[in-house]
């Protein structure tokens, strides 16, 4: 089992900047690829943004790419999601999620633990 607690959400204004986190405990070193993902009222969770535990390599959705950075620090076993620029559309509440089985990396189905949730708020 792998938990994972997210922090950070907020109500920001366009343009303003946020920093996720999401902190993970119990059996961590099964994890193969950590994840960000956000839903939005009415429409299906989508992908955000991911990293490979080990490796350090990331992926984004177009949507974010520029303006989102995804990183880990592998002694704290945590997460980190820097939005920038943010934008009104960029609402939505942000979900952290783990793969311990390496399918693909935008995929909902890939990730087997999930987060609670954070709320993002940005105002126009």
């Amino acid at each position: 089992q792998v938990q994972l607690v997210e922090s950070g959400g907020g109500l920001v204004q366009a343009g303003g900047s946020l920093r996720l986190s999401c902190a993970a405990s119990g059996r961590t070193f099964s994890t193969y690829r950590m994840g960000w993902f956000r839903q939005a009222p009415g429409k299906e969770r989508e992908f955000v943004a991911a990293i490979i535990w080990s490796a350090g390599s990331t992926y984004y959705a177009d949507s974010v790419k520029g303006r989102f950075t995804i990183s880990r620090d592998n002694a704290k076993n945590t997460v980190y999601l820097q939005m920038n620029s943010l934008k009104p559309e960029d609402t939505a509440v942000y979900y952290c999620a783990a793969d311990t089985v390496g399918g693909r990396y935008y995929a909902v189905g890939s990730y087997n633990y999930w987060g609670q949730g954070t709320q993002v708020t940005v105002s126009s």
